[in-house]
C-alpha cells in the first residue's frame, strides 16, 4: 500500500525551527523572570538608570537682605476632578487624589530699613528700630513627601496619554496644592512668629553691643 505524496507530512523549514526555538527560549526566560524561578535573571534583565544631565549653569546672583525668621510645614490632600460635558467619566474625565507637602518661609526685609527707622539715644544705651511687617515667601513643595494616591482616567484620556510627552504630569494638582498651602500659611500665625523671632534676634544682638533697652516696632 502506497501513501499519496500529497498526504505525506511536510517538513518544517529550517528558518521556522530556529524562530520557534528562539521564541521558546524567550518564553522560558521571561516566565522564569516573572516567577523568580531562575536565580540571577532579575539582575540579568534589570534596568539601569544613567544620569546624562548636563552641568547646572549659574544664570544670575541676587543679594538677599531679608531675615528668614520662621518656617511652616504644611500638608494638604488635593482631590481634583475634571469632567466632560455629555460624556460619562468612563469615557472622558480624570480624577486625581494627591498629597502635597511643603514649606512656607516668613521673613522680615531688613533691606527696607534706613537711617530714619533707627533711633539711638545720646549715651547709646537705648535704641528704637522700626521694621516692615513680616511677609510670606512662595510655598515650596517637597517632592520626597508629595505623591499621587490614585489616578482615575477615562478611556479617551488614557489613549491620549499614549501620545503625550508627559503622561504622568501632575502639574495641575501641584499648583493647586501650592495654592492651598499658601492660603493656609496666610491664615496661620507664621508672620507673627517671624516678627517675634526677629525682635528676639535684634534684642540679643544689640544687648551684646552694650544697649540696655531695645525697642522694636513694626509698621508699613
Amino acid at each position: 500500500m502506497t501513501t499519496p505524496i500529497s498526504n505525506l507530512p511536510r517538513r518544517m523549514p529550517g528558518w521556522a525551527k530556529v524562530l520557534s526555538a528562539i521564541v521558546l527560549v524567550l518564553v522560558v526566560l521571561f516566565a522564569g523572570l516573572r516567577l523568580s524561578l531562575v536565580p540571577g535573571l532579575k539582575d540579568l534583565f534589570g534596568t539601569e538608570t544613567q544620569d546624562r544631565s548636563g552641568p547646572a549653569l549659574l544664570k544670575s546672583v541676587q543679594d538677599i537682605s531679608r531675615y528668614e525668621a520662621a518656617s511652616g510645614n504644611f500638608q494638604v490632600v488635593v482631590d481634583l476632578e475634571k469632567d466632560a460635558k455629555l460624556l460619562p467619566d468612563a469615557i472622558r474625565g480624570t480624577r486625581t487624589l494627591y498629597v502635597g507637602a511643603g514649606t512656607v518661609d516668613a521673613f522680615v526685609d531688613l533691606g527696607r530699613v534706613d537711617e530714619a527707622d533707627v533711633r539711638v539715644d545720646g549715651d547709646r544705651t537705648s535704641a528704637t528700630l522700626r521694621l516692615p511687617h513680616a511677609a510670606l515667601g512662595e510655598p515650596a513643595l517637597d517632592p520626597e513627601r508629595s505623591y499621587a494616591v490614585s489616578k482615575q482616567r477615562g478611556l479617551l484620556d488614557r489613549l491620549g496619554d499614549l501620545f503625550s510627552d508627559n503622561p504622568n504630569g501632575e502639574q495641575a494638582v501641584q499648583k493647586l496644592a501650592a495654592r492651598h498651602i499658601a492660603d493656609a500659611a496666610k491664615d496661620s500665625e507664621l508672620k507673627e512668629r517671624a516678627e517675634s523671632n526677629t525682635t528676639a534676634m535684634l534684642r540679643g544682638l544689640l544687648h551684646s553691643l552694650g544697649f540696655e533697652e531695645v525697642r522694636v516696632v513694626y509698621g508699613p
